[in-house]
């Protein structure tokens, strides 16, 4: 086992292993152990599998060395919303499903309370100015200090006063009554903003701009940052672009050229900037990248709207073999993050 696989096992939390583990073993072998835990444990082993990523079949080898056999044959593992919902509704029934996908499309946190943390403050409070004051000033009592002044901050300033008046007021909380707003949180605010709030509108834009071609996105950024500058830069930010691949590791770009048309990459790269045409030439062998090189230089003017096609094909590309786990892709802008 190469070092690299050590490394990588080993930085795995324990939530982490048992999500990989049930990943690996699918449903049939999987169900029994769905049936004994209980809903929390469901909840957060279902989050984990959700934003766990690739996981290499080295690791997955060690992880199961009892069973290596059957184990290296499963390859890359790779947790996703999609693979973890698919895994449930074969365990669980319908609602059981559709409630935990829910719980863990919606903001990180075990509890309601650590939820509500990880909420917005202006969405938060647009919600709750629509609630009795007396029901605001216990949420911001369960929440933590920074969060609840951001919070009271969004309020309208007289409904504020109202809820810092009730928080004065405030004697303890009998659990019933705590228990009665949660569950009223969770049905009323914390469901719906899992299904309403899964596609940020900055990166639905963004992916919508990986489509354009240069020039049309060019107009319509720069139109943008005229009326809105830093959605404009947040959008530049989450978009994937051709000069990304750069970010990639040798394996992945070696990956990516055995799955690309040569003469598609020949013209995506003649609009290309000198680091990415390296990269792409050192990790093919001699002979091919001084072919590649010819057919560079055979091909003359090109016109930019080809270079882009042959551009977005070959991004295209590259994203089909990241969602099917056989690649990383990194982009310039997240330094160390990995997207999956």
């Amino acid at each position: 086992m190469s070092e690299e696989a050590k490394k990588e096992l080993a930085r795995l939390t324990g939530p982490e292993r048992a999500a990989a583990f049930m990943l690996a073993i699918g449903d049939e072998y999987g169900k029994p152990i769905w049936q004994q835990l209980t809903e929390e444990e469901i909840k957060e082993l279902s989050a984990t599998m959700a934003n766990l990523g690739r996981v290499s079949a080295q690791a997955i080898e060690q992880l199961f060395k009892d069973f290596t056999r059957e184990v290296s044959s499963v390859g890359n593992l790779r947790g996703s919303f999609d693979t973890t919902e698919r895994l449930l509704a074969r365990v669980l029934p319908p609602d059981k499903v559709q409630q935990i996908m829910e719980e863990i499309r919606g903001p990180a946190g075990r509890t309601m309370w650590d939820k509500l943390g990880n909420v917005n403050e202006v969405v938060l409070a647009n919600y709750l100015k629509n609630e009795y004051p007396q029901t605001v000033a216990v949420v911001l009592t369960k929440i933590k200090p920074e969060h609840a002044a951001r919070v009271l901050a969004a309020l309208p300033e007289d409904f504020a006063m109202e809820v810092v008046m009730r928080m004065l007021r405030m004697e303890a909380v009998q659990k019933d009554i705590l228990d009665k707003v949660e569950q009223t949180l969770r049905i009323e605010f914390m469901n719906n903003l899992a299904r309403t709030s899964r596609r940020d509108s900055h990166e639905l834009l963004a992916e919508i701009f990986n489509y354009l071609d240069r020039n049309t996105e060019n107009r319509f950024l720069s139109a943008l940052e005229d009326r809105n500058r830093e959605s404009a830069e947040r959008i530049r930010a989450l978009m994937f672009t051709f000069e990304d691949l750069a970010n990639l590791d040798p394996g992945s770009i070696q990956t990516l050229l055995r799955n690309i048309d040569k003469d598609r990459l020949a013209l995506a790269l003649k609009g290309a900037s000198d680091t990415l045409r390296d990269l792409f030439f050192s990790n093919m062998s001699e002979r091919a990248a001084k072919i590649l090189r010819e057919d560079m230089e055979a091909m003359g003017p090109v016109r930019l709207r080809d270079v882009d096609e042959a551009q977005m094909e070959i991004v295209n590309k590259a994203k089909e073999l990241a969602e099917a786990g056989e690649i990383i892709l990194r982009d310039n802008k997240a330094e160390d993050e990995l997207i999956y």
